[in-house]
């Protein structure tokens, strides 16, 4: 935002009603009229008029994937005597009953509490930029921003099941292998970070200035 004197009193206009636009990749501020961003070279648009089609695109992808990678198990092991596999939530219960409740808890945080709640963020996002909401709009810009940072530590179960499959080497005594949820569960994460990335978060600030526009009127 930027902030404008008009007759002695204090007006705030958009970057867009300057004349402006910003880079969505790099923050800077170009003329409204340039193509391209001088600094990182991304096309500059002033709003993507799909960015809304495009979140709830990768979020109902994302949520189809989740849904597989908490019913299939995310990590096989076999030995000689027996196999076993687990699901994440199982996984960390028989971590638990090991006496591990930190790493339980971490697995458990990482791959259900984040999951969940970005799905709820980017939902309570893209409809409160259609239809409004009473949170105000710098707290909802907060919440675009939680959901950008925390959205790579959701990865968590595909890398300890990566790490745990390069370390065990003793094929012929046991072998731990990655599940099918390994997959699944990478893919939701992946989709919901593009989810999250195609939200364009200026369409909050202007649901905001529509409000108050109406209520003025």
């Amino acid at each position: 935002m930027v902030g404008m004197e008009v007759s002695g009193t204090s007006a705030r206009v958009t970057a867009r009603e300057a004349g402006l636009v910003a880079c969505r990749a790099c923050a800077r501020v170009w003329p409204a009229e340039t193509e391209r961003c001088g600094r990182c070279g991304a096309r500059l648009v002033s709003r993507d008029t799909a960015s809304l089609q495009k979140v709830w695109a990768w979020w109902i992808a994302g949520l189809v994937c989740y849904i597989p990678a908490n019913l299939y198990p995310m990590l096989v092991t076999e030995t000689l005597v027996q196999s076993s596999s687990n699901t994440i939530v199982g996984g960390a219960v028989e971590i638990a009953h090991h006496g591990a409740y930190g790493i339980a808890a971490i697995i458990l945080i990482a791959s259900v509490l984040i999951p969940v709640g970005k799905f709820m963020a980017i939902a309570f996002l893209a409809i409160s930029a259609r239809r409004g909401s009473h949170v105000p709009p710098t707290r909802r810009q907060h919440v675009y921003e939680i959901v950008e940072f925390i959205g790579r530590w959701s990865m968590i179960d595909v890398f300890v099941v990566a790490i745990l499959s390069a370390l065990v080497q003793l094929s012929s005594v046991a072998s731990i292998t990655p599940g099918p949820a390994a997959l699944t569960f990478a893919l939701s994460v992946v989709f919901t970070m593009l989810s999250a990335q195609s939200f364009d978060s200026r369409l909050i600030w202007d649901r905001a200035r529509k409000n108050r526009r109406d209520d003025t009127q």
